[in-house]
């Protein structure tokens, strides 16, 4: 597709017309209205654009089976409103188009905050299966197990509204645009050039994303050179909606403090008429929830949210359950008992405070350490429960198999066929979609 056909987005523009641009980028499955809550704050000090995706709240349906084609189409409708430079803000598929943007058009970008993101989305399968889905049986599916993905279970019980609003959002949405963005993510893979992203970078995360969570946000951190980690507690997926006043101030202090406007060139915003999409119900309307503290905001660092001069068992715990997750650590504590327990706070405390917390190695390369000793030792329990925390720590399964390769030169044909059991076992449990 050409520059000169490439279709415009649907877009709403709010705040002062020659204030600095900045860009809400949407999540798939969800319109501009995600971001009603921080309009009103970040519209102080910024020209708010949002934009739809194709086929979305109302949007044409001209389907963008690349992040690289949604990122043209973006910077083609910007182009046409004169808008050269900007701050950018995305979720999820909105902060694919972020890292696009940064890395093939860093001329465009000041500023980069990457919302529930990662730069590589779960696998290639678990999106085209969804598309498989969605072909079969239409979006209906997709969008009753919505609230799941993108809510906590306390928020979404506490809120109805908006758990219909987001099942409407997905339900009102174009089919093939669907399919084409889920294609997007599946071929979306940018781990190796992380370290080129050269804009002042917010990676922020809800700490209960079981989608995109802690995990890949580390995976950001560790390669954008100039990247902040933020953690708010008692969010999951969509957490701009469920916890919108902790996002706001983390947006606003980002992008007060991390401009870089040395190099803006060309006309700032000029006042355009605001496309209007097909009215979905705007969160704006629904009562806000409480809003939890924020957990943390460090600077880069192999984990840079742990808390200077933590007691050792907290900061363990912390490790151990992101590492493994809580099912998995609340069952081993649960078992403890007065034999036992002593041990599980030990195992705590050393392993997970001082050996995992370590600022060495990144948790990625702790995984293909542990892995590689497991199956020297022939622990084939503990691999299974490695193989899982590999997973998370953002290891795909062709690394994980490769791990386990090179084991079986130095550990042994044996112990490597065990291994391999195990892991894909454990890999097909994780990594097959589940309706």
């Amino acid at each position: 597709m050409s520059e000169t056909n490439t279709p415009a987005l649907q877009y709403r523009l709010d705040g002062p017309d020659d204030a600095p641009v900045l860009i809400l980028g949407p999540s798939l499955g969800t319109t501009w209205h995600m971001w009603d809550r921080q309009v009103p704050e970040l519209t102080r000090q910024w020209r708010v654009f949002r934009f739809d995706l194709p086929g979305h709240g109302g949007a044409p349906a001209y389907p963008a089976g690349s992040v690289a084609d949604l990122t043209a189409r973006l910077l083609a409708t910007l182009d046409g409103l004169g808008v050269q430079r900007f701050g950018y803000a995305g979720c999820a598929l909105g902060g694919a188009v972020g890292i696009e943007l940064a890395l093939r058009h860093p001329e465009r970008l000041a500023s980069l905050a990457l919302i529930a993101a990662s730069p590589r989305f779960g696998t290639a399968d678990e999106f085209r299966q969804r598309g498989v889905i969605v072909r079969t049986n239409g979006l209906d599916p997709i969008a009753r197990t919505a609230p799941d993905r993108w809510f906590t279970a306390g928020f979404a019980a506490a809120q109805p509204a908006i758990t219909d609003w987001a099942v409407q959002m997905v339900r009102t949405t174009d089919p093939g645009c669907y399919i084409a963005a889920c294609e997007a993510l599946a071929a979306f893979d940018v781990r190796p050039e992380l370290t080129r992203v050269g804009v002042p970078t917010l990676v922020l995360v809800g700490s209960e994303d079981q989608v995109t969570g802690p995990a890949e946000a580390r995976t950001l951190v560790a390669g954008i050179p100039d990247a902040r980690l933020a953690v708010v507690p008692g969010a999951s997926h969509l957490v701009p909606v469920e916890q919108p006043a902790a996002v706001t101030d983390l947006l606003v202090r980002h992008f007060s403090t991390a401009w870089q406007p040395a190099h803006d060139t060309g006309t700032g915003p000029v006042p355009v008429p605001v496309q209007v999409a097909a009215p979905v119900q705007p969160m704006a309307v629904v009562a806000p929830a409480p809003i939890a503290p924020i957990a943390e905001i460090a600077p880069p660092a192999a984990q840079p949210e742990a808390e200077v001069g933590a007691d050792a068992y907290e900061v363990g715990i912390k490790v151990r359950r992101e590492v493994l997750g809580d099912a998995h650590v609340d069952g081993v504590l649960e078992q403890a008992d007065d034999f036992s327990a002593d041990f599980q706070d030990f195992l705590t405390r050393y392993t997970w405070g001082a050996i995992w917390d370590r600022p060495g190695l990144d948790r990625r390369t702790r995984s293909c350490v542990t892995l590689t000793a497991l199956v020297a030792g022939g622990h084939l329990e503990e691999l299974a429960v490695h193989t899982r925390a590999a997973l998370r720590n953002g290891l795909t399964p062709p690394e994980i198999k490769e791990v386990l390769m090179q084991a079986a030169v130095y550990c042994g044909m044996p112990a490597a066929s065990s291994a391999f059991r195990v892991a894909q076992q454990v890999i097909r449990e994780e990594t097959t979609p589940q309706e």
